[in-house]
């Protein structure tokens, strides 16, 4: 019996990819006659003509089935999904554009008949620019530096998976999905082979430097506790700044309440003074000899 593999195409408004899918699927089956083949398409929620060019496939050839998205929930819950209804013994990930080789893929299917379990495709030369590449490689550096998981570098989500990799990944359900590092998470026997990235031929890419920078983000705060420590360390810095601010606040008011205090009892006192000694000061010197009388008289 033959065994079943899946092709897993994630696509979102790529309705002008549809003849290079064909031709390349086509291609796979005929350098592959002797495995079963899945063409499991994904439709995030496209709002071009994608899901229309799906049902066409599916209807002339049983080998391509599909599902459709209620709406645009990213490439990695679309392949999410694809995880869940995928029936082959392996599983390809591929762009939908092309970009990836159907070439690369016998070479992956001998290593998976080797024991592999998960077989990735590393680019060997990128078509990104000088920018994209530098900060790619400094995000990676920095991933790694700061996690004990293993991620490799210049790869993405083309690689097949065994039914063991899958299962697992099936089990991880979260929504802010970071695929790389949860390929390296899962761990199985890896194996990486080189390919030469191709030039999109159709549509543009959908990666924004928004979404980019999401993306890298969240793979930092997926797998290294370094930003909840320096999270902690920060709180603890501010809350003793406060702290110490409000003391010396305290310390200021009480000095200068007690010192307010001291100028108006000296005040006072020097006020009576002054007063007694000017009504003494009023009294000619007849009325002062009268009063001395008086008074040494009683």
């Amino acid at each position: 019996m033959k065994k079943k593999i899946t092709i897993l195409l994630p696509a979102y408004n790529e309705e002008a990819s549809f003849p290079l899918i064909e031709q390349g699927m086509s291609q796979v089956v005929a350098e592959n006659p002797d495995y079963d083949w899945e063409f499991l398409l994904i439709n995030d929620g496209s709002t071009d003509k994608t899901l229309q060019q799906m049902i066409r496939l599916h209807q002339n050839d049983a080998r391509y089935n599909y599902i459709d998205l209620s709406r645009n929930y990213g490439k990695k819950m679309a392949m999410m999904a694809g995880f869940d209804y995928a029936t082959g013994d392996a599983l390809i990930i591929m762009d939908v554009d092309m970009q990836h080789l159907v070439s690369v893929i016998p070479e992956m299917l001998r290593h998976w008949e080797e024991g592999y379990d998960d077989v990735y495709a590393q680019r060997q030369v990128s078509k990104e620019s000088w920018l994209k590449r530098k900060t790619s490689q400094w995000y990676y550096k920095l991933l790694q530096s700061l996690t004990h998981v293993p991620i490799q570098k210049d790869t993405g989500d083309f690689r097949l998976l065994d039914r063991s990799c899958v299962d697992a990944l099936k089990q991880m359900r979260e929504t802010k999905r970071n695929t790389k590092g949860m390929y390296s998470w899962i761990g199985f026997r890896k194996k990486g082979i080189f390919y030469q990235q191709q030039e999109r031929q159709t549509g543009k890419s959908k990666w924004s430097a928004q979404s980019l920078f999401h993306l890298a983000l969240n793979g930092i705060m997926s797998y290294t506790t370094a930003p909840l420590k320096l999270a902690s360390v920060f709180g603890l810095m501010v809350s003793f700044h406060t702290t110490a601010s409000i003391r010396s606040r305290e310390v200021y008011l009480s000095l200068n309440f007690l010192k307010t205090n001291l100028t108006r009892k000296k005040l006072t006192g020097t006020t009576m003074a002054n007063t007694a000694s000017g009504a003494t000061s009023l009294l000619n010197p007849s009325h002062r000899n009268r009063l001395s009388r008086i008074m040494w008289r009683k």
